[in-house]
């Protein structure tokens, strides 16, 4: 009896920790059985990539700000077309060398969010309201700055390239394997191998050390299912056109804060504030510099998404970066960030900006209108943060008096 109640336990702890990669590979069948597998083409797997590129690089900012307790960034969408747009309007309108618009836009970005990050932060004025204001504030100076027309970026070639852009943006291919790209393939499988080493080689540390692991199915499961869903990823780039340069972007902001969240100080001080912010602060914790970089940071990131933006689409308009700001917000939820901050992973945001970009791939391949298409990311949204809540109070749906 003790036992069959210790595997219900474990069975629920595990279902638990992996529902959103469950959630992704049920999508994942779904799609390719509703589209008869055109949704695992190549074509589209790299279609996927291209096009939700700066979900990836706002969510891992987004989660930043979501970790310092539940809040959130509404201007993100709006900074991203306000910085597309000054640069656009520099390289093409001004004759700006690309390489000081790229500097003034990151500029730009940062000083936004510093600016955002100050109210926030040391004034203490609630998030929703500052970034409320941003994003009003900086979708009427796009407009301002576009004159309400569409800037073409098209002959900057080498920002285009540069950022993902265009029909041919992808790292050249070296040599081929049976009509595969030679070097997607190879670095796909050196990927691969990279992160299955690097899990088994943390956990024998941790063994070592005398720390709690995960149990051997749970482990395995995590660890085979993400590499297979990388070489089954790269082998699909390699029958395509390879690398996109804008995946580059992708990998490096993902590496790079997830090691900040992972294993410094600072990454673990958003955390900390998130999960108990007076605590944090008698600790000796600066948790208003906390407040500040993360809102900070998102500014950066915006920037970043901004060029991509503009690169992707070769231009510059007023109505660029619409709903940004809740694709960004909803992946963060879906791959479980707490709505309540403190928990949440960079891996864990991937999952879901993936699974958000599964099904509007999905649903757009099945012709399902755009309408329904917003109804369901809701749901999705919705139960997502439902799972959280509940999950937090023991399984109970209603909250006690």
């Amino acid at each position: 009896m003790e036992k069959t109640q210790a595997r219900r336990g474990d069975t629920i702890t595990f279902v638990k920790k992996y529902a959103m990669i469950i959630v992704l590979i049920l999508v994942v069948i779904f799609f390719t059985t509703m589209t008869q597998g055109s949704i695992l083409a190549p074509m589209n797997i790299s279609s996927l990539i291209s096009q939700n590129a700066y979900v990836f690089v706002l969510a891992t900012g987004m989660l930043l700000c979501i970790l310092t307790g539940g809040n959130i960034d509404l201007s993100v969408g709006s900074v991203v077309c306000f910085v597309g747009a000054v640069g656009a309007v520099l390289m093409m309108n001004h004759h700006w060398n690309m390489y000081a618009a790229i500097a003034v836009m990151f500029a730009i970005g940062i000083a936004i969010g510093a600016f955002q990050a100050f109210w926030i932060a040391y004034v203490r004025i609630p998030p929703f309201i500052t970034t409320l204001a941003g994003m009003l504030a900086f979708r009427g100076l796009s407009n301002v700055v576009l004159d309400g027309l569409t800037v073409s970026i098209k002959e900057q070639e080498t920002f285009v390239k540069l950022f993902g852009g265009g029909a041919n943006c992808y790292v050249p291919a070296i040599f081929y394997i049976g009509g595969a790209n030679g070097l997607c393939l190879l670095v796909t499988l050196v990927a691969a191998a990279l992160f299955l080493f690097s899990q088994i080689r943390q956990r024998l540390i941790r063994s070592s050390k005398g720390y709690e692991t995960e149990k051997p199915f749970a482990f395995w499961f995590k660890s085979l299912a993400i590499t297979a869903v990388l070489t089954a990823f790269g082998v699909a780039l390699s029958f395509h056109k390879g690398i996109p340069t804008v995946l580059i972007w992708v990998v490096a902001v993902v590496l790079v804060y997830h090691y900040i969240t992972s294993n410094t100080t600072i990454g673990r001080a958003f955390y900390a504030v998130g999960g108990n912010e007076k605590a944090t602060k008698l600790s000796g914790i600066n948790t208003n510099k906390v407040y500040f970089l993360a809102y900070t940071n998102m500014g950066f990131l915006a920037a970043l998404a901004g060029m991509i933006t503009i690169a992707r689409l070769t231009s510059a308009q007023p109505t660029y970066g619409q709903n940004y700001e809740m694709d960004a917000i909803g992946s963060c939820f879906i791959g479980g960030a707490s709505a309540y901050g403190g928990i949440g992973t960079v891996p864990g945001i991937i999952i879901g900006a993936v699974l958000m970009g599964v099904i509007n791939l999905g649903m757009s391949l099945m012709g399902v209108d755009q309408n329904m298409q917003k109804v369901v990311k809701g749901g999705v949204l919705l139960a997502a943060v439902i799972f959280d809540v509940v999950s937090k109070r023991g399984g109970k749906l209603l909250a006690k008096d």
